[in-house]
């Protein structure tokens, strides 16, 4: 009966503070949040338009390759003067004053370029990192948002908790002070739980305080006021670790987490910027046609018509470019070292949170468990220390010991499952294979039908999808 009491007094403060702070805003739950976050993330976006000009390098890098095409034309009034010597058969000054003309059109076609080929490879890379970036992007919304999500209704059971905690010294303050009518109490205990209660009020408004904070922080990420969330399902229960060697989920690492892939092609874009400056003491071959049309184009050819068509092959050859080509060589040489190392930096980054993430929820489906326990003992404890009280074996300060010990241990409950589906998804994003589905397991977490479910725990198939069931993950057109 106590233990039925107790969720109802949960229920009824978690209604009273929500409809204390609802107002116009509007209930929302994961899965619709992570919809209006892809459309309203301002952090989102931009790693969207980000992987939208991402993706015209490898447009750029290939126009290297392809034909050129350009066409000129022009149109002049000339006026002038043509002086000649004077001799017995003439001479003098003539007047010019005519129109010349001329149009034309030419081709170029690489058919030897070093340097175009390293633009189109490293284009093709520059993509590619564009390509990996984004997914990292959109793995570290999921994560964002449940973070913001579970934080918002962590302060919303911090609140209701923070409630029945005062609701409880105020009704153990009459308690007391009928007892001490009756002169069954003493003073001392009266004062002992208005302490309690004043304390418990200012910890009331603290978690106000941070619930409001806490759904601005959720409402920047998806765009919309937010009033109501999907609760935590009270039976929670977890499978064990599948694969449930650490080697397994590094080697999923280090093939699919989308940092390190980017890093990867990093490495490429560098050492395709060797090959760009190397190409600089190497010939050029292009193939070139080109039709030239001109009326009066010089003095000599007054009121004179040509057609020029013309095929050939032009060579330029690099001699001497004062030293640019060395130095722009051995500068590119140290940038690819440079990203090496930031691949090697962010793959041990990568794995120490990995391994992190892996302990923690190991150790975090323990602590869950034990804490479950806890809650369970402490709500024995409140009802037997009241007992106690009754029979002049216990005095009132046992009485609020056992009750704030209760409201502990329901709080680092809480914040236990909470910390448990973090750690979940981030040894998801951690190994590269996050995607929508295991963010629809989460959401499953956060209403009532949820109850009794277990959560799987093992990679996924691929990474994150760009459409999965209902939830669209947008992707940069090509």
């Amino acid at each position: 009966m106590a233990a039925l009491k107790n969720k109802r007094l949960l229920a009824a403060a978690i209604a009273a503070a929500l409809l204390a702070q609802a107002g116009q805003a509007s209930a929302i739950g994961l899965v619709q949040a992570y919809e209006a976050a892809l459309q309203n993330d301002p952090t989102y976006r931009s790693a969207v338009h980000e992987n939208e000009a991402g993706q015209q390098n490898r447009v750029l890098g290939r126009s290297n390759l392809l034909p050129n095409v350009a066409a000129n034309y022009s149109n002049f009034k000339n006026k002038g003067d043509i002086t000649t010597p004077r001799t017995v058969f003439g001479g003098g000054t003539e007047p010019l004053d005519y129109n010349s003309k001329s149009s034309g059109i030419t081709l170029r076609q690489p058919l030897f370029n070093l340097d175009g080929y390293a633009r189109y490879q490293q284009g093709i890379a520059q993509s590619n990192y564009s390509e990996a970036l984004f997914s990292a992007r959109g793995q570290d919304l999921v994560i964002r948002l449940v973070s913001a999500y579970a934080e918002a209704k962590y302060t919303e059971d911090q609140l209701a908790l923070a409630t029945i905690q005062r609701d409880t010294f105020a009704e153990q303050r009459k308690v007391n002070d009928r007892m001490f009518e009756k002169g069954e109490g003493t003073k001392t205990d009266m004062l002992e739980t208005q302490a309690r209660y004043d304390l418990a009020e200012a910890q009331l408004i603290e978690a106000q305080d941070n619930m409001t904070t806490a759904r601005n922080s959720l409402a920047a990420i998806v765009g919309i006021d937010v009033a109501q969330l999907d609760p935590l399902a009270e039976d929670f229960r977890v499978k064990p670790m599948e694969p449930a060697s650490f080697e397994e989920w590094k080697a999923l690492a280090l093939e699919r987490n989308a940092e390190i892939e980017a890093q990867r092609y990093a490495v490429e874009v560098a050492e395709q910027e060797i090959k760009k400056a190397r190409a600089g003491h190497a010939p050029r071959v292009d193939f070139i046609a080109q039709y030239n049309k001109s009326g009066s184009e010089t003095v000599t050819a007054r009121n004179q018509d040509t057609d020029v068509r013309a095929l050939g092959v032009q060579v330029n050859i690099p001699i001497y470019s004062g030293g640019a080509v060395n130095a722009s060589t051995t500068q590119a040489v140290a940038n690819h070292q440079k990203a090496r190392s930031d691949l090697d930096a962010r793959t041990n980054q990568v794995l120490v949170e990995l391994r992190k993430q892996f302990d923690l929820l190991l150790s975090g489906a323990s602590r869950i468990n034990a804490l479950v326990k806890s809650v369970n003992s402490a709500k024995l404890l409140v009802e037997a220390t009241q007992q106690s009280v009754k029979g002049g074996v216990r005095i009132n300060l046992d009485v609020l010991n056992a009750q704030q010990q209760l409201y502990t241990a329901q709080r680092d409950l809480a914040q236990a499952r909470y910390s448990y589906l973090i750690s979940y998804l981030r040894l998801r994003f951690a190994a590269g294979t996050l995607n929508s589905d295991d963010l629809q397991t989460v959401a499953a977490y956060f209403s009532p039908s949820a109850a009794g479910e277990a959560m799987p725990v093992g990679p996924g198939v691929g990474k994150m999808s760009k459409v999965s069931g209902d939830l669209v993950y947008p992707r940069a057109a090509k």
